[in-house]
């Protein structure tokens, strides 16, 4: 999948004003409608204008699409970071599926899933109405899942300056982060999101939560994975070794005739929750290096005397 350059497809600057968007988008319709144009590509060139339109017309996409942007050019292969879009606060529920579905894989990549602003809603409402809910992508630390915690986390919410530009705003809120939160799950602040008309209630802001890589641990579910390397030695002739864990170290007892792969499970040592989470250690055979003539010599003796063709299922 390739990088988009969206304010290129349109032919405008990358800090055009809304208008000039606007009027570039009518031009660019009007030359490359299926219904009215005689260029060759045209019903291609009109879905590539409508889809760069949708990402620049609106604030918030185009504020969390500009951040992206920076680093990528026009044609390079393109993988979205999975951080990409976190701390951006997002009016509304985005584009649904029906919109999504006519444009391309590099849009869904970053908006299909309903990122990205909305302009309905209370806008279009009458005297007295709720006012839009806010989403926001947050990254959380493993330690303040397991433990819970409250953390300072900021914002950035697009919008638009009197000149037709977009900037960004931010905001600090203290958020309690639930004990045993989880990938996906979301933290509802009640009475955060866009203000209400008529002195109705404002919306409610809803963080999705994202757990940050941890340097020991991988987290699915509610169940947490760790590797241990293990000596040959251990593995073939069974060891009690020191393993950490969330909760401290603890004593783990490795079976003899242990191999690569292999899973020791913890029971309960996960996430917390309502059925707790387990610990699966991952063996990890990790050989001594040969880098002495000793170890050399005993590599030497080991291939003499034991015989063992790691090969021998492959059906020579």
């Amino acid at each position: 999948m390739e990088f988009k350059d969206y304010y290129a497809v349109m032919g405008v600057a990358r800090d055009a004003a809304q208008d000039e968007i606007k009027r570039a988008y009518r031009k660019l319709a009007r030359k490359y409608h299926p219904d009215v144009s005689k260029e060759k590509d045209a019903e291609a060139r009109f879905k590539e204008v409508g889809e760069a339109y949708e990402v620049l017309k609106d604030p918030e996409k185009r504020a969390a699409y500009d951040r992206l942007a920076s680093s990528w050019r026009p044609g390079e292969e393109f993988r979205p970071p999975p951080d990409w879009d976190a701390g951006f606060e997002f009016s509304g529920g985005g584009v649904g599926p029906e919109a999504g579905s006519a444009f391309s894989d590099f849009f869904e990549s970053l908006f299909g899933r309903g990122r990205g602003g909305g302009t309905g809603g209370a806008r279009g409402a009458t005297f007295r109405a709720r006012g839009q809910d806010h989403h926001a992508k947050v990254l959380v630390d493993l330690e303040d899942s397991l433990q819970g915690a409250t953390r300072a986390i900021t914002l950035r919410m697009p919008e638009l300056t009197a000149d037709g530009h977009v900037t960004t705003r931010e905001r600090t809120l203290n958020v309690r982060i639930p004990q045993g939160v989880r990938n996906g799950q979301q933290i509802r602040l009640a009475g955060h999101g866009g203000a209400g008309l008529g002195n109705a209630p404002p919306g409610d802001l809803y963080l999705e939560v994202e757990l940050r890589p941890h340097p020991l641990y991988r987290v699915d579910g509610t169940d947490l994975y760790l590797d241990l390397p293990v000596a040959p030695w251990e593995a073939a002739l069974g060891a009690t070794v020191q393993v950490p864990t969330p909760a401290g170290t603890v004593d783990l007892k490795i079976p003899a005739g242990s191999a690569t792969d292999r899973k020791l499970r913890l029971k309960g040592r996960g996430l917390p929750a309502r059925e707790p989470g387990d610990l699966y250690v991952v063996l990890r055979v990790t050989l001594p290096p040969a880098d002495t003539e000793r170890a050399r010599a005993l590599y030497r003796r080991m291939q003499e005397e034991l015989h063992f063709d790691p090969r021998a299922g492959l059906g020579r």
